[in-house]
Formats: structure tokens, C-alpha cells, sequence
């Protein structure tokens, strides 16, 4: 059984007891939260798809760390102008346990 949820302005396809990396969210380490935004169900091959969203489903996850994603190296450079500028950018991230589906 999966799911496909958006969160934060994102989609995740999520299922049981996996781990997601997503946009910092404002919650406490260690709460519970849920999504009831959840745009398409597959329970065993049958599928539910929302329109926009699937009435009455929820994600219930729990919130692990508030981390950093890994560097990102931004580059620019414009030949011939003497002009180069680097910069490095680390995301704000939440990690998240899904531990139920319910339809």
C-alpha cells in the first residue's frame, strides 16, 4: 500500500514505516502530524485517485530530525568581465517516519 501526498508545496509517494526527507516544517522533533492531503491511494491494485484530492484519507507521520541537506556549490561566471562569484547553500530539511495510511 502507497500513497502520493504533498507536502510542503511538494509530492512524495510515501508507504509504511519509510523515511522521507522533506521541507523544514514547523513542528517539534518527535510529534505526530498529518496530511490530509493526499492525492491517490494503491491499496493492493486498487487505486483511488482524488480529484483534486482523495476525501476522507490521511498520512500520519512522525517527525524524526530538523537536519541540513548536503552543500550545494553555486557558480557563476561571465568570461572576459573579470566576474566569478561562488556561493554554497544548505537546505533546511525535516525527516519524517509515514507510520499509517488511512483511506
Amino acid at each position: 500500500m502507497y500513497a502520493i501526498v504533498e507536502i510542503a508545496g511538494q509530492q512524495f509517494k510515501v508507504e509504511k514505516d519509510r523515511k522521507v526527507y522533506v521541507h523544514r516544517l514547523a513542528a517539534e522533533e518527535g510529534s505526530q502530524i498529518e496530511f490530509d492531503n493526499v492525492l491517490l491511494i494503491d491499496n493492493n491494485g486498487k487505486i483511488q485517485i482524488g480529484t483534486p484530492k482523495v476525501e476522507g484519507a490521511k498520512v500520519t507521520a512522525k517527525v524524526l530530525a530538523h537536519v541540513k541537506a548536503d552543500k550545494v556549490i553555486v557558480f557563476k561566471k561571465k568570461r572576459r568581465k573579470t566576474f566569478e562569484r561562488k556561493n554554497g547553500h544548505r537546505q533546511c530539511m525535516t525527516q519524517i517516519q509515514i507510520e499509517a495510511i488511512n483511506a
